[in-house]
C-alpha cells in the first residue's frame, strides 16, 4: 500500500463539520470546506482572532448552507467589539475585499480525512 506524504514536513490535524466539503484544488472556485480558516487565519483573522496560529475566530459554519464562511462577510457584528458593531455593514464590505473573497482556494495543503487509512 503506498504511503501517503504530507505536502508539508509534519502533519496537522483540523476539526472541521462532517458536513463540510472536501477541500478544492489549489486555485479552484472557493466551495466553503474551510481547511484554509481552520488551519491559519489571514492577515484580518489575525487582528480578530488575537493570533497568528490556528483556527481563526472569525470561521463559522453555516448549517443551511452547509459551507463554512467568513464570519467578518457573513455575520460581521458577531466579530467586532461592542462600540464598532454600528460600522458592522461596511465592515462586513469591505472584509470581502480584505480577505479577497471570491478570488478561489488559496491553500495548497492536501488534506486526509479521519478514515483515509493514512499512517504517520
Amino acid at each position: 500500500m503506498p504511503r501517503a506524504q504530507p505536502a508539508a514536513s509534519h502533519w496537522e490535524v483540523i476539526h472541521l463539520h462532517a458536513g463540510a466539503a472536501a477541500k478544492p484544488p489549489f486555485g479552484a472556485a472557493c466551495n466553503g470546506c474551510g481547511v484554509c480558516c481552520a488551519t491559519e487565519p489571514c492577515p484580518l483573522g489575525m487582528i480578530l482572532s488575537a493570533r497568528r496560529r490556528g483556527a481563526c475566530a472569525a470561521l463559522r459554519w453555516n448549517p443551511a448552507g452547509s459551507r463554512y464562511s467568513c464570519g467578518a462577510v457573513s455575520a460581521p457584528a458577531t466579530v467586532l467589539p461592542a462600540v464598532l458593531r454600528p460600522l458592522a455593514p461596511l465592515f462586513g464590505r469591505l472584509a470581502r475585499r480584505w480577505i479577497s473573497a471570491g478570488s478561489g482556494c488559496d491553500t495548497t495543503l492536501t488534506t486526509h480525512p479521519d478514515d483515509a487509512g493514512i499512517e504517520a
